[in-house]
């Protein structure tokens, strides 16, 4: 039996459908490893903001005992 115009179509129609979607996975995966180099640099810049981060903390630190020290110099030795 031979197919019918209608089948054809159909046929054609599938296999347009499976090359579309080869296509859009192999975009989807070129932006999956486009994201990856992203998430890697935010990586980076977060280990910098946590170094700047400590060294503010450990600023903060001197400071505060420094006012601690000052203050208790002052009602101690007036």
């Amino acid at each position: 039996m031979e197919k019918s115009s209608t089948d054809i179509r159909i046929d054609d129609l599938r296999g347009r459908s499976d090359r579309f979607e080869a296509d859009v996975k192999e975009r989807f995966d070129k932006v999956d490893k486009r994201f990856d180099k992203v998430d890697k640099r935010f990586d980076k810049v977060d280990k910098r903001f946590d170094k700047l981060e400590s060294k503010v903390d450990a600023t903060n630190r001197t400071i505060w005992a420094g006012i601690f020290v000052a203050a208790m110099s002052k009602i101690l030795f007036g």
